[in-house]
């Protein structure tokens, strides 16, 4: 190999490095994003159809109300992040697959908000629920949302005898 593809690839490097290290709070809140995003797409397509309307106890809400709950909340907080009002539009879905669609539909809608998000943007104010906060609290707000969901509906998938994603052994890579 000549010396320069060397500099170069280690240029190249270097670059990649420096680019996380200039936007270090949306580099790891894109990571945790896209960890959520895998694990409650597993969560909520573990679960079988017929048991999308199980309700862990009479008083809570059915599993597939807390998938569609999780859409329409992405909906809600990433288009207020980019300005905009847009639902997910959940209501009367019962189906796994009507429901694991809205929920697919909110990751693509958040996938731009989250991937065009950078440090310079961070502290700009948007309205998310009637108040105002920066989008790096709002998307915060969002991951820590979904991750209180993935664990509401972990139990729902314990109680039907299924190991939630996250839960599985490790395998060596």
């Amino acid at each position: 190999m000549s010396y320069r593809a060397i500099l170069f690839i280690a240029a190249l490097g270097c670059a990649s490095a420096l680019e996380a290290q200039e936007n270090p709070l949306s580099t790891e809140l894109k990571q945790n994003y896209h960890q959520r995003k895998s694990a409650l797409m597993a969560e909520a397509d573990r679960m079988p159809d017929a048991d999308y309307t199980f309700k862990a106890t009479p008083d809570v809400g059915t599993f597939g109300s807390r998938v569609a709950h999780v859409a329409d909340a992405q909906f809600m907080i990433c288009s207020a992040v980019k300005g905009e009002t847009k639902k997910a539009n959940t209501a009367g879905k019962t189906s796994k697959a009507d429901i694991m669609a809205a929920l697919k539909a909110s990751f693509d809608y958040c996938d731009g908000v989250y991937d065009s998000f950078t440090d310079a943007t961070s502290t700009q104010m948007v309205k998310v629920f009637g108040h105002s906060e920066t989008k790096l609290s709002a998307l915060w707000g969002n991951l820590g949302h979904d991750e209180e969901m993935y664990g509401y509906m972990a139990v729902y998938l314990r109680l039907k005898n299924l190991v939630p994603p996250t839960s599985e052994p490790r395998t060596k890579k």
